[in-house]
């Protein structure tokens, strides 16, 4: 059974359920803005003809379980940069790569698709007018706009995303590849029902016919929202299901990875700290399972929940990160790792194996029995789970705090305080190359990769890095 269910494990991993061969976009150029549509009307998805181009990177991490290996990345050679696309706001996302396109979310709510030869504008499309920092009651972006990573669906050749618009509306929209045409748009109601202390941060995700949205507070915590996951059908149309963390207060879901997909379609999430501080476990700090259809389905939290919670230490500052052997491994704030098993995750206490690793934040990556941890202090950890112990192996340069990604026997890692991109050996962490972006990056910053090619999303705009 734990043969197959490994075999199972890194097919979905490798494919996470979407991806397809890159194929040439043939859509048109020039595309121009649009003002934005009432936030909670939903249109009917137009069909574009013939085949909608496949994708190289259509998620964050790559693939649905969130490995963030690029798959067929060329061994680097010297890093240059190869263009700087200036959009209209900061873009905290990972690009997308679909066909020739790089596809980029801006906080100031405009999806570009931009020519990832030359960073050329192809289209354009500003779907509403993000909430200015002045007008939350916290928070560190300004403005709020799309902060989540979209998602591409080849087979509606549909981009998805979440624009957080003026009067606190959360709205999906869903548009055309190849001219940026909008063909769904639904306003999402939070299921808190607390819209103006919710923020839409971790990576959408796509599975059995929906698109999955997930939910945390502002920076500061502050407000009565409670953390949540909902499903919207792809069409646009039809009930939107939802999960809400039990919890009194808090309790967000807020890792830039987003929700993790494993092969039987449950999705796992991370949640940050709750209200509850006493005896009752609230299901915050945790690492929970959920079905397809929202219904919890197992929770996995440390011995020390009710302390994580009274001190701001939650676990759910990263994703999960699923490894082929069935095995999740989970780090946070506190900076302990646990190891737990997917399919039995043991409730409060379950873990098999824990140990003392680094405070994390962002999104890991995984090839192997190896996680590449981003860490706020002492470097990148590469954490080898082999025998279901924990071991680090090496930790890399002590300023690279981004998401890791993996690609052309390379690990690739931005210190985005500096504004530099490192490119460490696999093996030992040691560093090969180095290159100053002289840019400003997003918190948690990651990158996306294809061929010779990386993109990353900047407080300007866009910027490709050549070499990779």
């Amino acid at each position: 059974m734990r043969l197959g269910r490994t075999a199972r494990l890194v097919a979905a991993a490798l494919t996470g359920g979407v991806l397809a061969a890159a194929a040439a976009c043939s859509g048109p150029g020039g595309g121009t803005s649009s003002g934005p549509a009432p936030p909670s009307r939903t249109l009917t998805p137009g069909q574009d003809s013939g085949a909608h181009p496949g994708a190289a990177w259509p998620t964050y991490g790559r693939d649905f379980a969130r490995s963030g290996v690029a798959a067929g990345a060329a061994r680097p050679g010297p890093l240059t940069v190869s263009w700087r696309a200036h959009l209209d706001g900061a873009v905290y996302g990972q690009p997308l790569l679909v066909g020739t396109l790089v596809i980029a979310a801006t906080e100031n709510d405009s999806l570009y698709a931009l020519d990832q030869a030359t960073g050329r504008v192809i289209w354009r499309r500003h779907v509403g007018t993000p909430v200015p920092l002045s007008d939350l009651p916290c928070g560190n972006i300004d403005p709020l706009g799309i902060t989540g990573t979209p998602v591409y669906n080849p087979a509606s050749g549909l981009v998805y995303a979440v624009a957080e618009t003026t009067g606190f509306h959360h709205v999906l929209v869903g548009l055309s590849v190849r001219d940026g045409a909008v063909r769904i748009e639904r306003d999402i109601p939070t299921p808190d029902g607390q819209p103006r202390y919710d923020q839409q941060r971790p990576a959408l995700a796509i599975a059995a016919g929906r698109v999955y949205v997930a939910f945390g507070g502002l920076y500061g915590d502050c407000g009565p929202y409670r953390g949540s996951v909902v499903g919207i059908p792809l069409s646009g149309s039809g009930p939107q299901i939802s999960y809400v963390v039990p919890t009194p207060r808090e309790g967000a879901v807020w890792g830039t990875a987003g929700p993790v997909t494993g092969p039987d379609g449950t999705m796992y999430v991370s949640v940050g700290n709750g209200e509850e501080t006493g005896s009752r476990f609230d299901d915050s700090d945790s690492v929970t399972a959920l079905s397809p259809g929202l219904h919890r389905t197992g929770v996995f939290a440390p011995t020390t929940w009710a302390d994580d919670n009274a001190h701001d230490l939650d676990l759910g500052s990263t994703q999960p990160a699923l490894l082929p052997d069935g095995m999740l491994l989970e780090d946070g704030k506190r900076g302990t790792a646990y190891l737990v098993d997917s399919a039995h995750l043991g409730g409060v206490g379950g873990q098999v194996a824990q140990a003392d690793v680094c405070e994390a934040y962002g999104g890991a990556a995984v090839q192997g029995t190896i996680v590449y941890e981003p860490c706020a202090q002492g470097g990148l950890a590469a954490v080898d789970t082999a025998g279901h112990k924990i071991r680090v192996r090496w930790r890399g340069p002590s300023q690279a705090q981004g998401s890791p990604v993996i690609g052309g026997g390379a690990v690739w890692v931005t210190d985005y305080q500096g504004g530099t991109l490192y490119e460490l050996d696999q093996a030992t962490g040691a560093t090969r190359d180095s290159l100053g972006l002289h840019t400003t990056l997003p918190h948690f910053s990651s990158m996306s990769m294809t061929g010779s090619h990386a993109f990353l999303g900047t407080m300007e705009g866009v910027i490709a890095v050549g070499g990779v």
